[in-house]
């Protein structure tokens, strides 16, 4: 049975690595094969293996942050940086800085479509390349996805896995946490991407004003913020009650949509319809094979595997986690390979004598910007040269290694070194 369902999760693998437009059916497909080969139960499905919490947090985030682009706030304030920025150069890079922290509590995609306009009207009025530009704000968006509990499912799966709660991943036992280790690395990545743009002085660029539909939406997203960190406060962990509370809000900003905003129930029925529910499928379908993988103790060969090679070593181990990581996420989807991850981490943290934080933070941080490495890497850098591509500029694979690579390496490395002084 061992063989039977490695072989199954390696073929249900390599399908979504070559149709990654299908992955939801592979993977719900490989789910109803192990559940009908009796290696889980139904009730081990429903009741254990699917993490029902990361779900609710994820849809709620979604309509939140869809509601949050709709409301405009985001453009009028990138209109207010440009404007008050000293120079233009310094313009861009507090552009690409919002981007992030606006990823940290917005899902990726989205916060990559809302600046996208913005960034491609700013390179048209400087008469510089969109592609710097554009690519800035998927890696960005990608890095600060990981600094917060609602910023990207992999940071979701890490906080069900560790059972860690939304203040957790500020401080956790008087030490800092993954957001300060991510917050280094950005420091980094906007110091790289103003040497593109440092020789931009002060000139007037002028942006269509934006006019700010309502600001409602924000307040949903600080009520989220600040109920998630009360939750965080009150009750211990990743408790139920975050996912129930983030899907609340959703439901509760729709029904704004729809009855104070006046949209039709048919707007507000294709705001749900476009919601991300490829990724929210994908996700039921892994929880479910990688909980068979995991039944059958191949997860406890690989940690044994793993710390044979490491035979000790703490930094040789933290540094094959993150190195493995980086190149297997610049080609693989990072859920997944994370989720089958996190006990292999953990198991070799206690075989150790360590803390899991060291080994699970350094999994996180490598698989999350591991993504950034090419343009297929995470849905982010997709839909940028998507967007580049409708303007008809083509961003070649070598090309956005040439960026991004040096990009990845170095928030990587200044992340990493974060991680090791505070957390060895």
């Amino acid at each position: 049975m061992k063989f039977l369902v490695l072989g199954l999760a390696v073929v249900m693998y390599g399908l979504v690595i070559a149709f990654p437009h299908k992955k939801a059916w592979f993977t719900l497909v490989a789910a109803a094969a192990v559940t009908a080969l009796g290696v889980v139960s139904p009730a081990q499905v429903f009741g254990e293996l699917i993490n029902w919490n990361v779900l609710l947090i994820y849809v709620g985030s979604l309509v939140i942050a869809d509601l949050f682009i709709y409301s405009r706030v985001p453009s009028m304030v990138a209109d207010r940086i440009v404007e008050k920025a000293p120079t233009l150069g310094w313009g861009v890079v507090f552009i690409l800085i919002m981007t992030g922290l606006l990823s940290a509590f917005v899902e990726n995609v989205a916060t990559v479509l809302v600046m996208a306009p913005i960034a491609l009207a700013l390179s048209d009025k400087m008469k510089v390349d969109a592609r710097y530009f554009m690519m800035g704000l998927a890696v960005m968006s990608n890095l600060q996805g990981t600094a917060t509990l609602v910023g990207d499912p992999p940071s979701m799966i890490f906080a069900g896995f560790a059972g860690y709660s939304f203040n957790d991943f500020f401080f956790v036992d008087g030490r800092l946490s993954v957001f300060f280790a991510v917050q280094v690395g950005m420091l980094v990545g906007a110091a790289y991407f103003y040497w593109f743009y440092r020789k931009l002085g002060k000139s007037k660029v002028d942006l269509p004003d934006t006019s700010v539909l309502s600001w409602v939406p924000t307040l949903l997203l600080v009520f989220l913020i600040l109920g998630l960190a009360a939750i965080s406060f009150l009750f211990e962990g990743f408790s139920i009650l975050s996912g129930g509370f983030v899907f609340a809000l959703g439901l509760v900003g729709l029904l704004w949509y729809v009855f104070v905003r006046k949209e039709s129930p048919g707007e507000a029925w294709r705001l749900v319809k476009g919601l991300d529910w490829e990724t929210i499928l994908f996700l039921v379908g892994i929880f479910v094979v990688v909980g068979a993988v995991s039944e059958t103790g191949l997860l406890t060969d690989l940690s044994r595997a793993l710390g044979n090679f490491v035979d000790g070593n703490v930094f040789l181990g933290f540094t094959v986690i993150v190195l493995i990581s980086v190149i297997l996420s610049g080609f693989i989807d990072n859920v997944p390979y994370i989720i089958v991850m996190l006990p292999v981490a953990a198991a070799l943290s206690a075989n150790l004598g360590l803390r899991p934080e060291l080994y699970m933070f350094g999994l996180l941080i490598g698989s999350c910007l591991g993504g950034n490495l090419t343009p297929f890497g995470a849905s982010a850098n997709v839909v940028a040269v998507g967007l580049l591509r409708k303007r008809g500029t083509v961003v070649r694979f070598g090309e956005w290694i040439r960026v991004a690579g040096p990009f990845t390496v170095l928030t990587t490395l200044a992340s990493s070194i974060f991680l090791w002084v505070v957390w060895r």
